[in-house]
């Protein structure tokens, strides 16, 4: 059986092509200056959070992005805020360590015109457990762990509006009220998608 040829795709325009890969290493991060970085007064007894769950979520965020260590975060995001000339300060590496592991996350999204049709799937992601070659030449005893995140997906926009992360053995039917509950009360919800069954 003849191997099918692949198709050559030649470039014809090479200054568009350049200025295409040039601006991949385009970086433009800004600060809006009405965000609400410091923490609104809780009322409550005690010491008050200093910093917003929005300007913990952003420090993650540029963590993740750029593959930092807390100390740095802290210099990169303080040295971000300078350029953009505002009189916030970043939150110390001691404070994002500690707030990361309640903080609720906020998606930002954009609502849907009509009706709310939303896709809700699942996926398992291994968080402990040996590399492939390691496990190949040693064969060591320990297993892999596993978590799984639900998603539930605008099928219009394709912008994640909901999850939750379970352990491995729940289902998305067990989650389903859980994710549902992240969407907006305002909100018209036509139909829910799982599994590719309707329900």
């Amino acid at each position: 059986m003849k191997k099918p040829t692949h198709k050559i795709y030649r470039t014809t325009n090479w200054p568009a092509y350049n200025r295409a890969l040039i601006n991949r290493g385009n970086i433009a991060i800004w600060f809006d200056p009405k965000t609400q970085w410091y923490a609104e007064p809780q009322g409550k007894q005690g010491r008050s959070q200093t910093y917003s769950d929005i300007a913990i979520q952003c420090c993650l965020m540029i963590k993740s992005l750029f593959r930092l260590t807390l100390r740095m975060v802290t210099g990169f995001v303080q040295s971000l805020i300078k350029l953009c000339r505002l009189d916030w300060t970043a939150a110390d590496y001691s404070t994002i360590c500690r707030r990361q592991k309640h903080i609720d996350i906020a998606i930002s999204y954009q609502k849907s015109r009509d009706g709310l049709h939303l896709l809700v799937d699942s996926t398992g992601l291994k968080f402990l457990g040996e590399g492939e070659w390691k496990r190949k030449k040693h064969q060591p005893e320990y297993r892999r762990q596993w978590r799984k995140l639900h998603i539930g997906i605008d099928a219009e926009t394709l912008q994640i509006r909901a999850v939750q992360l379970t352990t491995n053995n729940v289902s998305d039917s067990q989650v389903l009220e859980d994710l549902l509950d992240q969407i907006p009360l305002d909100e018209q919800i036509d139909s829910v998608y799982t599994d590719g069954a309707y329900d």
